[in-house]
């Protein structure tokens, strides 16, 4: 008897032990009797029915997956995408977890008409478009496709939570010919800025000049100015000069005439010295002197050069 005890003892905890089921944070349990759906368990530890079987362990976490797929522009061009999907079971709910363990066979075919039904999307957003939109559309393309599937993977008990469009490439010759685009508009651009560099040098130093050009008259106009002070400064002094020799010539009883013959024998001394000629001709004919003192007395026939030389004295 004692023994029969004990083997109903170890049986029933071998019958216990078999029917416990633990459940990882973050994960259901999904149970089925005779291949229907029974119930689902949370997250902990649990004692099933031996009547149910462990149908699918399903994740509540978010999942990432990267897909890769191609398609056609409006004007022909092949355009390769390279997207990652952020995605998880909607939430807890029965229902919800109901329709993402059976909606598909297996995990497998889920994510196959997941990528197939995002690509079909790229390509009808895609074939809209031509190849100079598509590098400048990216956000606009992932809200689309974000937003025409979010109702139906929701039927299938799954939420896309984000669309990223990683990696957008053309073909070679797409690529080639956008390189040559770029490189062309950047040569343009350069020359545009070497332009304008240049006509700011040109205008900046035809400003220095003519400001250089106003200094220099201002500074010539001014040296001028001095230079004519000085050499009216000088005639004065002449003038003065002249003016005291005319008075002591008076002064002496001598005819202030004879300054005129003086002054005229002094020049023909001047450009003697200081001429650029090797020779000077002067009339030495016979009474010449007496011509040349009757063309000075002449002269001085005219208004008085005393008199003259004295105003120019006072002035």
């Amino acid at each position: 008897m004692q023994y029969a005890l004990i083997a109903l003892a170890v049986i029933i905890l071998i019958f216990l032990l078999s029917n416990i089921v633990t459940v990882q944070q973050g994960h259901v349990l999904v149970l089925t009797r005779f291949g229907k759906y029974k119930k689902i368990l949370a997250p902990g530890l649990h004692v099933k029915s031996p009547l149910d079987s462990k149908f699918l362990r399903l994740s509540l976490q978010n999942r990432a997956m990267e897909v890769n797929f191609q398609a056609i522009t409006k004007d022909q061009a092949y355009v390769y995408f390279k997207a990652m999907l952020q995605y998880s079971v909607a939430n807890g709910a029965d229902t919800t977890v109901q329709n993402a363990a059976f909606f598909f066979n297996s995990q497998q075919e889920f994510i196959l008409a997941l990528q197939k039904q995002i690509e079909g999307e790229v390509r009808a957003f895609v074939a809209n478009k031509n190849q100079d939109e598509i590098l400048g559309v990216r956000q606009e393309m992932a809200s689309a496709i974000k937003g025409n599937i979010d109702q139906k993977i929701e039927q299938w008990g799954y939420a896309l939570h984000d669309i990223q469009i990683t990696d957008l490439s053309f073909g070679p010759e797409i690529t080639q010919s956008m390189e040559k685009v770029v490189a062309s508009s950047n040569l343009r651009k350069a020359a545009e800025n070497e332009g304008v560099a240049l006509l700011i040098k040109k205008t900046k130093e035809a400003e220095a000049e003519g400001a250089y050009i106003r200094i220099q008259a201002e500074s010539e106009k001014e040296a001028w100015r001095k230079k004519g002070e000085g050499l009216s400064a000088f005639r004065e002094e002449i003038a003065k000069g002249l003016a005291s020799s005319v008075e002591g010539l008076k002064n002496a009883n001598v005819n202030p005439d004879y300054l005129l013959f003086f002054t005229y024998n002094d020049t023909l001394k001047h450009i003697a010295e200081k001429g650029v000629g090797s020779t000077l001709f002067v009339d030495s004919s016979a009474g010449a002197q007496e011509k040349i003192m009757a063309s000075l007395a002449a002269m001085s026939k005219q208004p008085d050069i005393s008199n003259a030389v004295a105003d120019v004295s006072n002035k």
